[in-house]
């Protein structure tokens, strides 16, 4: 999977999201995005930057709303590679995302907007997603 966008899914507090891909060899970046309503609001958006927007193997999460980002969060561990397989897990709690990479490392992520459920998940990017998990 590769620029694949999920409608009417059912990500709330409690649950864990895992998602495991492939990045192109040639990848510079790809983004994971949690959202409402046609991404006019995302809860979370976690770019993986390997060489992008003048980012070098940089995590960045984020959110957006009302046609706005909020502050950038930078994660200092970047244990993905071009052509080798990751995996991501996000836990959804009411005040944060905790999102784990393949490391083990974890990035704390507020949950700035309080919500309880998100409904979208957009997947973008030089990568080959091969699974997406929602328990």
């Amino acid at each position: 999977m590769s620029g694949v966008t999920v409608k009417n899914l059912p990500f709330k507090v409690g649950h864990t999201m895992t998602v495991v891909g492939i990045p192109d060899l040639d990848s510079s970046r790809f983004d994971i995005n949690i959202g409402t309503d046609e991404f006019t609001t995302i809860g979370l958006h976690i770019s993986v930057r390997f060489d992008s927007v003048g980012d070098h193997n940089t995590v960045v999460c984020n959110t957006f709303q009302h046609h706005q980002w909020g502050q950038e969060v930078r994660e200092r561990s970047f244990p993905f590679c071009q052509g080798q397989e990751f995996k991501v897990i996000v836990d959804f709690t009411p005040t944060q995302f905790v999102v784990t990479l393949s490391d083990g490392s974890t990035i704390n992520f507020p949950n700035r907007f309080c919500a309880k459920e998100y409904s979208v998940m957009d997947l973008e990017g030089k990568v080959r997603f091969t699974s997406l998990q929602i328990k």
